[in-house]
């Protein structure tokens, strides 16, 4: 990951605690991939993935994750709740991360971007 990348991720966690949430876990990495950061709120433990993509991009972050890439981070959700009981829901968003001139324009917090299939 490049700099502006640990950046992006860096931000999301900033912004995620300035909205409440408890960041349980960070780039945590398991044998079906990773998931960028895990954190809670007093309703849900959310996984969510960051996605940057410069403002001039054709798609939004969000079209990035798709099929494939919900897929693994379910599979990683999965296990991380085998091995970590919780009594809140789980949820899966997306934080989009824009960026211009290699700095961050802004930051979109999508809940429930994605549900298990």
């Amino acid at each position: 990951m490049n700099n502006l990348g640990k950046l992006a991720e860096l931000k999301s966690v900033m912004y995620l605690r300035e909205m409440g949430y408890k960041i349980i876990d960070y780039n945590y990495i398991c044998r079906f991939g990773e998931i960028d950061i895990i954190a809670s709120n007093k309703r849900y433990i959310a996984f969510i993935e960051v996605k940057m993509r410069n403002e001039d991009s054709i798609a939004k972050p969000r079209e990035f994750v798709d099929e494939h890439k919900q897929k693994k981070i379910i599979a990683c959700a999965k296990l991380y709740l085998a091995n970590h009981k919780t009594k809140l829901q789980p949820r899966f968003d997306v934080i989009e991360v824009i960026f211009a001139d290699k700095e961050i324009k802004s930051i979109e917090h999508l809940e429930n971007a994605f549900t298990l299939v």
